[in-house]
């Protein structure tokens, strides 16, 4: 695995590679990584001729202080992993060498699905998420930029960020990877304390209650019923909806539009988020 520090040598070595007619594949990570991250690195290197990955805990994305110092950093049992799971390339950049002195904001226009879910608990967050990614990939000059659909807002924010910027990167979004007792994975998951991941697993259940118990009508009493489960388990809910693909709440369902119930909360002082396609 090469390691590059600096942006302008990390663009120069892949543009070379893109001359050989190479095809580049994507992971960009915040780091603390986790079998979730390491599929998507096993899923770029049958698709492509060389993986990059990138770690780096982005500041402007967090809108919350206290979480960006408590994010957990573990660059050498990181690095290990990658190695083992070969990959080609980690991209290690300093935060001035994401944003350098000239580097100028902008500002993304996003439309509603800035202001729902996500978007509405943390104010600001997906422009500091576009404004990252975007610049991730005008340094590393990829064909394809793999997610994890745990994100399944920010992936969707993504797609609509490339298609503002005209970015020529395809988007392949992986499915979520869980631990045995179907707990999301996330880097996050470090800070819980065995007690905490036992109460966290009330999510994933919560999920499959509203999936196992689905009918159409209102849909506010199943919701209600899946909020219970987390209270008991002492979780706060920034929140629990269930939507259309397209992040439109759905509050009576036809027993026909596909619908997706997605969550987020917090558990002292850790926030979890997760979501599931239920119809």
């Amino acid at each position: 695995m090469i390691l590059f520090k600096k942006a302008a040598d990390l663009s120069s070595f892949i543009d070379n590679q893109r001359v050989m007619n190479k095809k580049v594949g994507f992971v960009p990570t915040m780091g603390a990584l986790h079998a979730g991250h390491l599929s998507l690195i096993t899923q770029s290197k049958s698709d492509n001729d060389i993986t990059v990955c990138s770690i780096f805990v982005n500041p402007t994305q967090f809108n919350n202080p206290e979480d960006f110092k408590k994010y957990p950093i573990t660059i050498e049992t990181d690095i290990k992993l990658l190695e083992a799971n070969s990959c080609d390339i980690l991209f290690l950049p300093s935060t001035e060498e994401i944003y350098p002195p000239d580097f100028e904001k902008k500002y993304y226009q996003l439309g509603s699905i800035e202001r729902v879910l996500e978007g509405k608990h943390r104010p600001g967050h997906f422009q500091g998420v576009c404004m990252v990614v975007e610049r991730l990939l005008n340094i590393v000059h990829c064909d394809h930029l793999y997610l994890g659909k745990k994100d399944y807002q920010q992936c969707m924010v993504l797609k609509k960020m490339i298609e503002i910027t005209q970015l020529k990167v395809n988007i392949i979004v992986a499915e979520t990877i869980r631990e045995d007792n179907g707990l999301a994975m996330s880097s996050r998951n470090q800070r819980l304390s065995n007690n905490e991941k036992q109460k966290s697993l009330s999510i994933y259940k919560a999920l499959n209650h509203i999936k196992k118990n689905l009918k159409p009508g209102s849909l506010t009493p199943i919701i209600e019923e899946s909020k219970t489960m987390l209270i008991e388990s002492d979780f706060l809910i920034d929140y629990f909806e269930i939507t259309d693909s397209n992040l439109n709440e759905v509050s009576n369902w036809d027993g026909k539009t596909p619908l997706i119930a997605l969550v987020a909360a917090t558990i002292n002082n850790i926030r979890l988020i997760d979501n599931m396609i239920i119809a």
